[in-house]
């Protein structure tokens, strides 16, 4: 028996080694020293789960600025912290008034979400409503974004207590504009220079402006983010969706509140991977903190899985937000690879393979036709990445890890160069 497994140990090691020397001599033959590659900063990982083996390893200790492949860190910390559905807000009760503490959960009053349990419960109490201040210490933005991009759909500000998605979505057909929610001012001018309807925000306050040609008849839906303010500005906001006055208040006690939940986490989960949903991303970090101390902390909860389930990982990495809109981040291919090993060995496969984008679909719609690969895509400027689970025609289940930085051709033929790589290794095992 012990030769027997000594045999098959070698047997394995034998087929790892010639795999890893297949995929690095089609590596650096057809994709590492071709464009648009060869003057690019380029990490690949490749893993077995089954076997703990690596199949290909290239620059996969390196750090890398890996843009929306840092949602991947954002999922493990929802998965690990936020249960089967969302936190949708702490409350409590006495006789005469209703006692609310926002916790991060970015569905209230999303279009994207019917099911509204802290809607309907401020809508149906008869008491008085107060809202309690949380103990936020986010700022607007995460660490690194970029000032000037204020007015574009893919950077809502970090709220407590999010309402419509922090975007106003306007709408526009003919000559008739609206806009939602419309507790804001909205300047509509005609431009007969411009090819389609475009909007803007003023910098510094809510004044939100669209140009149109009126020769055009394009309908045009637009979101605009809006800038969220303090309490009193929440305040408002609530005041106007809910037609009632609203108090603010820090009267109860931390131990008196209840817990009232949202949606299921895993219809959250989903666009943000499918779509790359920023927002979602920052807000599943926001409400994991409230959830285990009931203060919101972006960075406190990074270093508290550092420090603890990811302290594991390969080489530290420098995690700042949850989105990957920030270029501080920095991690490394075997990083990803490590935290998807993690998930893929405490979760169900179905469930991740649900979550992430394959082929055809979300972000991967223009790729891998042949869906065996369950993925989380990223961009930046002179940024390419792709993290997830690759099932090749044996049925082998790999895990990998594939960042390219700072690359001077267009983000297509990059991903093309990737998935030429993956297809391959999908064909020949």
């Amino acid at each position: 028996m012990r030769l027997i497994l000594l045999l098959s140990a070698i047997g394995l090691s034998l087929q790892v080694s010639a795999q890893t020397a297949a995929i690095s001599k089609w590596a650096g033959h057809s994709l590492l020293h071709q464009k648009p590659l060869e003057q690019a900063h380029v990490g690949i990982s490749i893993y077995e789960p089954a076997t703990k083996k690596y199949w290909y390893q290239y620059q996969d200790d390196k750090f890398f600025t890996p843009a929306s492949n840092t949602k991947i860190f954002a999922l493990y910390a929802g998965l690990k912290l936020l249960g089967d559905s969302l936190p949708a807000a702490r409350y409590y009760e006495n006789d005469t008034a209703v006692f609310v503490k926002g916790m991060a959960d970015p569905s209230f009053l999303h279009p994207d979400y019917t099911f509204q349990p802290l809607l309907q419960l401020l809508q149906q109490t008869t008491k008085e409503i107060y809202l309690v201040p949380a103990v936020n210490l986010n700022k607007r933005y995460g660490p690194g974004w970029s000032w000037a991009d204020y007015a574009d759909d893919y950077q809502p500000e970090l709220t407590e207590w999010p309402m419509y998605g922090n975007v106003v979505r306007i709408y526009h057909h003919g000559d008739t504009s609206k806009m939602v929610p419309a507790l804001y001012d909205l300047e509509v001018a005609e431009d007969r220079t411009i090819g389609s309807t475009s909007t803007d925000r003023d910098e510094r306050n809510n004044l939100f402006f669209l140009k149109y040609n009126p020769a055009y008849k394009e309908i045009s839906s637009t979101e605009v983010p809006f800038i969220t303010g303090a309490e009193q500005q929440l305040r408002e906001r609530l005041q106007d969706t809910l037609h009632k006055r609203i108090g603010v208040s820090v009267t109860p006690q931390p131990a008196s509140f209840r817990l009232l939940k949202s949606i299921p986490a895993d219809s959250l989960f989903t666009p943000m991977m499918h779509r790359s949903d920023n927002f979602f991303a920052e807000q599943t970090l926001m409400m994991a903190s409230a959830s285990l101390w009931d203060t919101i902390s972006s960075q406190k909860m990074i270093t508290w899985l550092l420090d603890g389930d990811l302290k594991d990982l390969p080489h530290p990495p420098q995690w700042v937000d949850g989105s990957g809109l920030s270029r501080y981040n920095l991690i490394t291919p075997r990083d990803f690879v490590s935290i998807l090993d993690k998930m893929y060995q405490q979760y169900p496969q179905q469930r991740l393979w649900d979550i992430l984008p394959t082929g055809g679909k979300g972000t991967l719609r223009n790729y891998y036709q042949q869906q065996f690969v369950h993925a989380k895509t990223g961009t930046l400027n002179g940024v390419v990445a792709l993290s997830g689970y690759l099932v090749t025609k044996k049925n082998k289940t790999l895990i990998f890890s594939v960042l390219v930085n700072n690359h001077q051709d267009t983000a297509t033929n990059v991903r093309r160069a990737v998935e030429r790589l993956l297809t391959m290794i999908w064909k020949e095992y």
